[in-house]
């Protein structure tokens, strides 16, 4: 049996271990939080080495694409330094690839249903493909980048601006402690409802589901989230605030839908990949990425409230 296991530095209360068949393979996917430990998840990174088959790196990211540029996050590097035998992702190539097709899946389920076709993203920088997905399929979108990440009350509009903005303040952002612009730990279940007026905006609500949960105000009702990572506990929210679908866009599996981090590493273990994942020069790595979800039918999935 092969073996995929993600580290976060999230709250170990979502951790969650299943055996799924990928490829014609078993393999078994583990979620472990270490609660905003990041010196514990270094060490079981380096303990796991060349044990496992595939490392998902879980509650941050290594870095962030915005369109076709990868702007590292120093802070988080030390997490995997000392990785050398298992590879190791972040969730990027399935960002890239399968969330990029999350709001045509939504149009196909529901079409009409979607009225006014307003998308709220919370944060296009860290999930460009879903960002850039949304655009694609003509909605009008909103983009919290500011608003949620840095606590800046600017809304952005267009993909443009958050290149822009990206190429100013990652530079800067990439440099600060993560946990800066970013819940971890048991902060990640603390609930600060923020920008109000772009959630009652929108329609549709898509990104990261920490950033949703903690900033979502108590009322949305008729609305349509679009994310993964959900819990029984984050439907159940989702739930009495009067959500009425929720797309998830790595499958739910066992009650739970995993971080694209994990599903990307059972892929990487299910194929038996060994060679390092670098997101800074991918070479073919989206495109062979993008034939596995297609080869698997891996796509996004839709629940009613």
């Amino acid at each position: 049996m092969k073996r995929a296991v993600s580290i976060s530095i999230g709250s170990s209360k979502r951790d969650k271990a299943v055996v799924v068949e990928l490829l014609g393979e078993q393999v078994s996917i583990e979620r472990i939080g270490t609660d905003g430990d990041m010196e514990k998840a270094a060490q079981m990174y380096t303990d796991l080495d060349g044990k496992v088959d595939a490392f998902g790196v879980g509650g941050t990211d290594l870095g962030l694409m915005v369109d076709k540029r990868w702007y590292r996050l120093h802070s988080v590097k030390m997490l995997v330094k000392n990785v050398r035998q298992t590879p190791v992702v972040d969730g990027l190539g399935l960002k890239t690839t399968l969330e990029r097709g999350a709001a045509n899946r939504l149009d196909t389920l529901l079409g009409d249903e979607i009225n006014p076709r307003n998308a709220l993203i919370m944060t296009a920088s860290d999930r460009w493909g879903l960002a850039h997905g949304f655009v694609e399929q003509g909605y009008q979108c909103r983009f919290g980048d500011l608003v949620y990440s840095l606590d800046i009350p600017l809304i952005l509009r267009s993909e443009q601006a958050v290149k822009i903005m990206a190429a100013a303040v990652m530079p800067i952002a990439g440099r600060v402690p993560f946990h800066w612009v970013y819940p971890t730990g048991e902060s990640q279940g603390q609930r600060k409802p923020k920008g109000e007026e772009h959630f009652l905006w929108a329609k549709v609500i898509a990104g990261d589901c920490h950033y949703i949960t903690r900033y979502m105000p108590d009322d949305l009702s008729g609305r349509i989230i679009v994310t993964n990572t959900t819990t029984r506990a984050d439907i159940d929210l989702f739930r009495s605030a009067g959500v009425k679908y929720v797309l998830t866009t790595t499958p739910v599996l066992d009650g739970r839908s995993f971080g694209t981090n994990m599903m990307e590493a059972a892929l990487l273990a299910a194929t038996g990949r060994k060679e390092p994942v670098d997101y800074s020069s991918p070479g073919t790595y989206f495109d062979e990425l993008q034939e596995l979800v297609d080869q698997i039918g891996m796509e996004p999935q839709l629940q009613e409230l």
